[in-house]
Order: C-alpha cells, then structure tokens, then sequence
C-alpha cells in the first residue's frame, strides 16, 4: 500500500479526515466489494455537505457531499476517507466532478491502489488542486477497509469472533448452550455479519447451539452470506437451521470420509455440499477449506466459533482480525474453553503449534455494549 504512516496532518485536517472515515462506515454491508467511503466539504470551518458510498452502483461519497454543498463547493475544501476514484464505471470519476466543482483544496485518507481507479490525486494536482495524502497510515486503511485491501487469492479474508466469560469460557459444560451476551453485543454481531460473504461455524458449535447464522439487525445485506457448516464426517443433520433456507445458501464443507447417503440428504433438503482435503486425524485442512471458499468466490468469512476451529485458523495464520466479546460472567472449571490447547504428550500427542498471542495488538478502543466488553485486535504486519 505504500507509506507504513500517513503525511502529517494539522489537528484541524485530521479531525474532518476522521469525521469522513466515521461517515463511510454507514455503506458496511451494502457497499462491497466497493470500499466504504465518506467525503465532508468544508468551508472555513463550516461543513457545507457531507456524504458516503450508501449503495454498490449508486453515487460515491464526493459526489453525494457535492450536491448536497451546492454552489458553496466552489473554493472549498474536500476530506475524503479515499482517493478520488479517476475511473468511469458504473459512475463518473470523482476526480473529475471535483475539478469541475472548483474545490481548494483536498485532502484524502487512504491511497486508491486500483489500477484503473486509482491516480486520481495527480489528476486533481495537475488542475491545479492542493492535494494532501494519504492522512492515514496503512493500519487504519486496512482497518476501515480490509476485503478491499486484501490481496491474497489463497484464502478470504478472514475475522474469529467469540463470546466468552471473564474467565476465558464459551459454555459453562460441554454439550450445552450457554448464552452469554447481551441484547446490545446481538445486535452488533448481526451489523457485523451484514458485511461478510460467509459465515462459518465448527461442527461441535452447529451440533450444540444448531446456529441460524443469518443476518437480523437494522442492516439488510447487500448480498446475503453464505452459511457455512465445518462437518469432515458427516455429523450435522439435515434438519440444520441453517440449511432450513433450501435455496443454496447453506453449505457444508466435509471431506472424502462422510457418508454418500448423507451428502444426498444435504442437498435434498437445498444445502450444498463442498469436499475438500482432509488432514491425516481426519479433520478438515483449514489451508485447503479457505483456498476452496476463495475459488468459489468469497472474499470475506466470519467464523463464528467453536473453540478448536478458532484456535486451529489462529496457529494456521489465516486470522486477519479477532473479535472477542466478554461477559461479565464467570463459569468455572468445568466449561468449554475459548482456546483450547492440549498440554504436551496428552493422549499420546504432542502439543500443537502455539497460538503467537504477542502479535496481536487492538485496531481501536474496546466498547462497552450494554454489560458486556467488545474488543477488536488485529495480528501487526
């Protein structure tokens, strides 16, 4: 992406960049695979319009803040969470609005890095236009916009949240639902979903809590997520909720050992069933399960638990983004840990590759919903 730093800004610039990066985010879950994109226009220190991509094919964030700024546009400055688009798709090039509009002065978050999109900041200086960019730094670009940033064609990208007690448990005994969380942390979780392509949940998570792992918060997707159960042997009933949709929506990713007669009862019932490499215990390869969900054309995937596939992606490396969300609860010993790690030599094993926890820093400050903490980490570069 180029600069680890963003340019420096003044504390005013930064505080108008910040104000479009807020605004952006109310495109998530309609905008993708475009980025989320907000754009204020200020005058002194007047904000004369303000705007964001709010809808995949519909007018970007310059244009909308340019309409509703109207004639004060001219001799104005633009803040923009991203560079000015310079490509004309399936709408006009910012850029060129801009120029036309005769703003001042722009000042842009995060570097366009598309072929064809991107320049547009050099397009704008050579009409003469002060440009200042990028505020952000790499980080917060890819914070705010991760799937567009994404670069691999291996695996999607890929987020792990979990809702656990104080004391590091998903339930409080094995085989038993144990709601944790509250009406607000529900809430955020189904305006999280609204953005992603997938949703993916173990098998021991699909037997115990036989999750719907659809979308139903204030956000109506874009493009409804794919259902995904993890199910190497042939376990999950057909019965599943979230295969009750028998439109193709729900998938279960299983390997050569499950039974015929069971893929049959799968897709009878309108779930589709996808076979990929097992590893020699019989499990499903989590490296060959994330290429295969990247050849069917999923870019980003939610996994939503349990214990021991979210482990298993973060010592695999293919976590790009961990959400964790604690209750104010404490369940003891007897529960089901949130990262399970055998010791060393238990059942005759040796102990798996650990988890590199030190790499793991927060992406933005820990919120309180309701009773509950909500806490995002990224790994560093």
């Amino acid at each position: 992406m180029g600069r680890a730093t963003g340019v420096p800004l003044s504390a005013r610039d930064r505080s108008f960049l910040d104000r479009a990066v807020a605004i952006g985010r109310k495109g998530w879950g309609r905008v993708h695979p475009n980025p989320l994109v907000g754009c204020v226009i200020v005058r002194g220190d007047e904000v004369v319009g303000e705007g964001w991509h709010a809808e995949f094919g519909g007018p970007h964030a310059e244009v909308v803040a340019l309409r509703r700024a109207g004639k004060r546009v001219r001799g104005a400055e633009v803040f923009v969470s991203l560079e000015p688009c310079r490509h004309v798709g399936k709408t006009p090039a910012c850029s060129g609005a801009l120029i036309r509009a005769g703003v001042l002065r722009v000042v842009y978050g995060a570097r366009d890095p598309g072929e064809k999109s991107g320049g547009g900041s050099e397009e704008l200086e050579a009409a003469g236009i002060a440009v200042l960019g990028p505020g952000l730094s790499d980080r917060e670009a890819r914070w705010e916009n991760p799937f567009f940033f994404h670069e691999r064609e291996d695996r999607p990208w890929v987020a792990l949240k979990l809702a656990m007690s104080l004391d590091g448990f998903l339930s409080d005994r094995a085989g038993v639902r144990t709601p944790l969380t509250g009406e607000e942390a529900t809430t955020e979780v189904h305006h999280l979903r609204a953005g992603f392509e997938g949703i993916l949940v173990g098998t021991r998570t699909a037997l115990v809590d036989d999750p719907r792992l659809t979308v139903r918060g204030p956000v109506e997707p874009r493009m409804r997520p794919r259902r995904i159960l993890l199910d190497a042997r042939g376990r999950i009933g057909s019965d599943a909720r979230a295969l009750s949709w028998g439109n193709g929506e729900g998938w279960v990713v299983t390997t050569a050992a499950s039974p015929a007669v069971w893929r049959e009862g799968i897709q009878e019932r309108g779930g589709r069933v996808i076979e990929v490499p097992a590893r020699p215990d019989g499990r499903v390869d989590v490296d060959g399960m994330l290429l295969r969900l990247r050849e069917e054309g999923l870019a980003s995937i939610l996994c939503e638990g349990g214990g021991e596939l979210g482990v298993e992606l973060l010592r695999r490396g293919v976590v790009d983004r961990l959400y964790l969300v604690i209750a104010p609860r404490l369940l003891g010993g007897n529960g089901v840990p949130a990262f399970p790690v055998p010791a060393a030599g238990a059942a005759g094993k040796e102990a798996p590759r650990g988890v590199p926890w030190d790499r793991w820093r927060p992406g933005e400050a820990p919120r309180l919903l309701g009773s509950d903490l909500w806490v995002a980490l990224e790994p560093e570069a």
